[in-house]
Formats: C-alpha cells, sequence, structure tokens
C-alpha cells in the first residue's frame, strides 16, 4: 500500500520569509509552478481519496495535482500548519534579532516549545474566522501539540481508509507533515525536529497491512 504525502508550494510568505502559521496566504508563482511539477511527478499515480488542510496553499496544491481528476477531497483543520502564536505573520530574521539565534531555533524546531502566546486582537489570530466556528483555535502552539490532534484524525479517519485499501494522497504544512511521519515511522521528538519537509515534492510511503513503513522516498 502506498501513501503520498506532499508540502505545499512555495507560499508567499515563505518568499517573504515570514511565519504564517494558520495565516491564510496563497501560493507564490513559483508556488505555482513548483505544484504544477508535483503533478508531472504523480501522473503515473491514481488516488481514492485526498486530504488537505483548511488553508489554501494546501489545497490549491492539491487541486493542481488533481486537476482534471475525480478525486473526492475532504479537509480537515487538524491538518493545519502548526499554530505559531505570537510569532504569526512576523519576518523571522526580525524575530532571530530581537531574541536570539538559539531562542528562535528552539521555537522553530524544538519539539516541546512553544512560541509565546498570540494576543486574540491579533489580525493574524484565527479565533474568530467563520470556519473554525466551534474549533477551540489555539493560542500557540510546539509541535508535539501539533502531533496530538494530527494523531486522533489519522486513527479515526485516514489510516482505517488506507488498511481498506484506499490510495491516499495528503497535502498538508510541514509540521502537520512531522507530525506524520513520526508517527508512522515511530521516532522520537528529538528526531523528528532534525527532519525537514521540501516543499511540493511528494514524500511515498511503502505501507504493510499493518501500516508497518516498508519504503520511504522522495519523487524528484
Amino acid at each position: 500500500m502506498k501513501l503520498v504525502i506532499i508540502r505545499h508550494g512555495e507560499s508567499v510568505w515563505n518568499k517573504e520569509n515570514i511565519f504564517t502559521g494558520w495565516v491564510d496566504v496563497p501560493l507564490s508563482e513559483n508556488g505555482i509552478k513548483q505544484a504544477k511539477k508535483a503533478k508531472e511527478l504523480l501522473k503515473d499515480y491514481s488516488f481514492d481519496l485526498a486530504y488537505t488542510s483548511y488553508l489554501k496553499r494546501a489545497s490549491d496544491t492539491l487541486n493542481i495535482i488533481l486537476e482534471g481528476l475525480n478525486v473526492p477531497i475532504k479537509k480537515a483543520w487538524q491538518l493545519n500548519e502548526r499554530f505559531y502564536g505570537d510569532l504569526q505573520g512576523k519576518n523571522k530574521e526580525n524575530v532571530k534579532k530581537q531574541y536570539g539565534e538559539e531562542q528562535f531555533m528552539l521555537w522553530r524546531r524544538s519539539y516541546d516549545v512553544r512560541p509565546l502566546k498570540i494576543d486574540i486582537n491579533s489580525e493574524f489570530y484565527q479565533g474568530n474566522d467563520e470556519k473554525y466556528k466551534g474549533i477551540n483555535v489555539p493560542l500557540t502552539e510546539s509541535l508535539k501539540d501539533t502531533e496530538a490532534r494530527v494523531l486522533p484524525y489519522l486513527q479515526e479517519e485516514i489510516f482505517p481508509k488506507i488498511k481498506q485499501g484506499k490510495k491516499i494522497i495528503i497535502s498538508a504544512h510541514g509540521n502537520s507533515i512531522r507530525a506524520i511521519v513520526k508517527i508512522l515511522e515511530n521516532i522520537s521528538g528529538e528526531e523528528i525536529a532534525k527532519v525537514e519537509i521540501p516543499l511540493a515534492i511528494p514524500l511515498i510511503y511503502e505501507l504493510d497491512e499493518n501500516l508497518k513503513v516498508l519504503k520511504k522516498y522522495y519523487l524528484e
């Protein structure tokens, strides 16, 4: 059984080096090109189901890949990027200068350190967004927190479909994909913090009937 996972193409805030989190920014022109390249790389793959987040950079990447194909798409907020708290909307270089390299890297790459909480009156807080009505929008998240919301969704929704033999593609984000990788490969928080997830390059997992990883590779 194969599972295809892809991080969205470059967003306009990736290009501008800004912490994005749940802020719903579009793909850049380059990001659109990256998604089209991913579509070409996946031309020999067929899918029964597709999953993505509530964020358009991931859903637009998926829509480009699946263009012309009749594949049902399910959107889940649980697959959203990590909520970066007070860092959302801030330039990464400016944050590094303000707080220092060590703190900056702790916020970016540690497993269980959360950034400062966002002010609920911030324009970059999604708690009042209609599409998150009924959802307890966080004020900040670590990768550990992200994993805690991704895991039940995998266990209850995606893993059973894979076991049924469904061919699935997931289009998500750097940290929600790190959470999936950590769960599938059963690796430590320390190890997953070092894992880089490239933009718009399909990651393929070959799995046995118990979802044990037999093989893992990128299509390039």
